[in-house]
C-alpha cells in the first residue's frame, strides 16, 4: 500500500505536493483540493447531495494542521476548514486527478459556470 511521506506546500503556485514512499511527487492544486473537500459542506450528508463548488480558482491553503496519525485539515484562504483529508482520500485524490478534475469540469459546464483562470 502507498503512504504519504511528506506534504508541501507552494502558496506562491497554490500547489500542495504529496510525496509518496515509492519515490512518487503529485501536485494536487488548492482549487482541486477545495472542490473535492470531503466536508458535509461539499459532499452533502448522502449521494445525490454534493454542492458543486464555483469560484475557487484563486483559493489557497493557508494552514496544514494534522489530525492524529490519520489526516489533516487544510484551511482554506475562502475560511473553509471543514473537511479532514485522512490519508487513504488523499492518495485517492492524487491517483485519480485526472478523471476528477474532468468530471469537475464537465460538471461545471453542465451547470453552466465557466472558470475563471488566472
Amino acid at each position: 500500500m502507498t503512504t504519504i511521506t511528506d506534504l508541501a506546500l507552494d502558496q506562491k503556485s497554490r500547489v500542495l505536493s504529496l510525496s509518496f514512499d515509492d519515490g512518487r511527487t503529485i501536485g494536487l492544486s488548492c482549487e482541486y483540493l477545495r472542490v473535492f473537500s470531503p466536508s458535509a459542506e461539499v459532499r452533502g450528508h448522502g449521494p445525490g447531495q454534493e454542492v458543486l463548488q464555483v469560484g475557487k480558482e484563486n483559493v489557497n491553503i493557508v494552514a496544514i494542521e494534522p489530525v492524529g496519525n490519520y489526516a489533516v485539515r487544510l484551511v482554506f484562504s475562502d475560511e473553509h476548514d471543514t473537511g479532514l483529508y485522512a490519508w487513504p482520500f488523499l492518495i485517492e485524490l492524487a491517483e485519480k486527478k485526472a478523471e476528477n478534475w474532468q468530471d469537475y469540469l464537465d460538471r461545471l459546464e453542465a451547470a453552466g459556470h465557466q472558470r475563471n483562470a488566472s
